[in-house]
């Protein structure tokens, strides 16, 4: 018969996803900067995919909280070059993706970020950070050169 203790000592085998959620930031960003466009960034993610999310969570008092990703957001962090190579290569993988230009720091509401979004050409976005979602394989290629945010 097993009991609850025997469960809370068995052994807890990892989880490997055939998908992946990663952030790429800009390395000369500032610490509030980092933190808040991965906030920004992954917020997309969330909203317009839905299988990223998991179930709602509840505490044994029975108080719900909001439900999260499934899975872990990985952070790395580039170049202002590697963001621009990162961002080619997803669009041309077709990735779930969303961005953060420097633009946006200057704004201060939802309408004027789209605005700001929209009146640069593809190429000439000053990306600071990127995430994207897909295929695990598919994830690494775009973020190829691209490290590990320590």
């Amino acid at each position: 018969m097993s009991t609850e203790n025997d469960l809370d000592s068995a052994p807890i085998r990892a989880i490997r996803f055939d998908t992946k959620i990663a952030v790429l930031l800009r390395e000369d960003l500032e610490p509030w900067q980092r933190l808040n466009v991965t906030a920004f960034l992954v917020s997309g993610l969330g909203s317009e995919l839905p299988e990223v999310v998991g179930e709602a969570y509840e505490d044994a008092d029975g108080v719900p909280y909001l439900p999260m990703f499934r899975q872990p957001v990985l952070i790395f962090e580039g170049t202002k070059e590697t963001l621009r190579t990162a961002h080619t290569r997803a669009l041309s993988r077709a990735l779930p993706r969303a961005l953060f230009t420097s633009d946006l720091f200057t704004t201060g509401n939802d309408r004027d970020n789209r605005a700001a979004v929209r009146a640069v050409r593809t190429g000439e976005l000053d990306l600071v950070g990127l995430s994207v979602y897909g295929p695990r394989n598919a994830v690494d290629k775009v973020l190829k050169g691209a490290r590990m945010h320590p």
